[in-house]
């Protein structure tokens, strides 16, 4: 079941606005990470390094949520839960160098550490808790 991001939430993509990824270890036991995130629309846009714990948490357990506050206000945010239904490498340096780092430091940038491979998470949301 797929569910649409209100248009009253909307904003909080555009904005400076840090989410919390939630992905599941292999014990099933939960692991939070702060991240940078886009919307294409259809899917929340989570960018990483192949290898790194939320990358393999996705790769082999594709459920996640995702919790994006307003930082104009706290009160307002919103909680998606939903799963990684593609990942990609092809873009993903673009994407975290050109839409990304503009959008979170305010100037377009080079991340990432020599030898890294980038890749891009588009998950897909399946229920929206949209508050404030």
């Amino acid at each position: 079941m797929t569910a649409h991001i209100p248009a009253s939430h909307l904003d909080l993509f555009q904005k400076k606005a840090f989410a919390h990824l939630a992905t599941l270890m292999p014990d099933g036991s939960p692991q939070i990470t702060p991240v940078w995130v886009d919307f294409d629309g259809t899917h929340i846009l989570v960018n990483s390094a192949r290898g790194r714990v939320k990358d393999r948490n996705m790769t082999a357990r594709p459920r996640v949520a995702v919790e994006i506050m307003d930082p104009d206000n706290p009160y307002r945010y919103l909680a998606v839960r939903g799963r990684v239904v593609e990942i990609v490498e092809a873009g993903a340096v673009e994407h975290i160098n050109h839409t990304l780092a503009p959008k979170y430091t305010d100037q377009p940038g080079s991340f990432g550490q020599a030898g890294e491979v980038r890749r891009l998470y588009k998950i897909l949301p399946e229920r929206i808790d949209a508050h404030g």
